[in-house]
């Protein structure tokens, strides 16, 4: 019998439900928000998003806003 391989990352928990397209794409999202970011600050990549559009330095304690899920354009 053949290995399973799961190329859906944090979306799997969605299963076999809202096709392939859709959880590619939350895949993809979520993976942007939680990856490190560099504070236009500090520069220092200890960046937390609290909120929506909302984001914390670990560093040095500026909070500040940017986009939804990351903190500048990406090109997806």
């Amino acid at each position: 019998m053949g290995k399973k391989t799961s190329k859906a990352g944090s979306a799997k928990r969605y299963g076999a439900r809202y096709g392939r397209a859709s959880r590619a794409k939350v895949g993809a999202i979520e993976a942007e928000t939680r990856k490190n970011h560099k504070c236009p600050y500090c520069n220092a990549r200890r960046i937390k998003r609290i909120s929506v559009g909302i984001w914390n330095c670990l560093k040095c304690e500026k909070k500040f806003t940017g986009k939804a899920y990351t903190i500048t354009k990406v090109e997806m």
